[in-house]
């Protein structure tokens, strides 16, 4: 067991999807109102339409879990900007997944609107955001994001929404990290376990960049939360990267030609559940034990 800096909680990988390994699938979600690719002709029809479908094929082929993100929300705003026709948009699409699916939901409202996505997963039963800048700073795309763990926990909590939990990126993709880079990837770990994180999440340096597994180790290494796999996985590194992860959220690697806007495609979507459940059945065999990843310290 580490000694962490955090307060002691529950595993959140075991209590979402009762095992290790599990296979989390994003849905990037077409541009909402207040976007500028947004098409009012096609209205919000679309966007449900769209976002039905993919939850559905993810749930068929045994995904564990989904996300639901405003991807198409390009290029993004600051968490102090985003309109509340995206969060009223936002929460109508995760609802609705919600009825369709029996999947534990996920809310990623970009950028970093921590506090607009537990709103949405209050209003909705999601069980867990996911925050790319949760304490610290850094220089994103958007400019200059400062972390939210102190707001968003008191939003949280005077909402009577303690129950959502938090996933938090450690050095997010996409984003000059020069700010912190006198603290390692582990202090950072650290700050975020000890500002009240539930699991952790290491990215590569851009989209469909897989995150190192030294990377994926340090943070393991440096507190006792749950580690996630946050971009670059696809059905040949799944099984490394399970290896060193509790957990994968897999965008690129669903779609056409391996991109984020490409379209889910059902053939690699069974592939990836059909790898995830091929490293379960080899640990399984190894271990004697159905948790999953068997060298998990903690």
């Amino acid at each position: 067991m580490t000694q962490a800096d955090g307060v002691p909680k529950p595993d959140d990988v075991i209590r979402l999807f009762g095992r290790r390994g599990a296979l989390v699938g994003m849905l990037h979600l077409r541009p909402l109102p207040g976007a500028p690719r947004y098409r009012a002709e096609d209205g919000m029809t679309a966007v449900l339409e769209q976002a039905l479908s993919e939850a559905r094929m993810l749930e068929d082929a045994g995904f564990d879990g989904v996300i639901v993100e405003n991807g198409w929300d390009i290029p993004f705003v600051k968490p102090n900007q985003v309109g509340p026709e995206t969060i009223a948009a936002l929460t109508v699409v995760t609802d609705r997944v919600n009825q369709a699916i029996d999947l534990p939901l996920g809310v990623n409202c970009l950028a970093n609107a921590v506090e607009a996505s537990i709103a949405v997963a209050a209003a909705t039963g999601a069980a867990f955001v996911r925050a790319n800048q949760w304490v610290n700073a850094y220089v994103a795309n958007e400019g200059f994001i400062e972390g939210r763990a102190g707001m968003a926990t008191r939003y949280r909590h005077a909402i009577r929404a303690d129950q959502v939990t938090v996933w938090a990126d450690v050095q997010v993709k996409l984003g000059s990290h020069a700010i912190t880079a006198d603290r390692g990837l582990a202090e950072q770990a650290r700050d975020a376990d000890w500002f009240d994180a539930d699991a952790l999440i290491v990215t590569g340096s851009r989209l469909a960049d897989p995150p190192m597994t030294e990377d994926l180790s340090t943070v393991r290494e440096a507190t006792n939360l749950p580690v996630i796999a946050g971009s670059g996985v696809h059905p040949g590194n799944l099984a490394a990267i399970l290896s060193c992860a509790d957990a994968v959220i897999v965008g690129s690697a669903l779609k056409e030609g391996d991109v984020w806007h490409g379209a889910m495609s059902k053939d690699a979507v069974l592939e990836l559940a059909r790898e995830r459940d091929r490293f379960r059945h080899e640990q399984e065999a190894g271990s004697g034990s159905s948790s999953g990843n068997p060298g998990r310290g903690h």
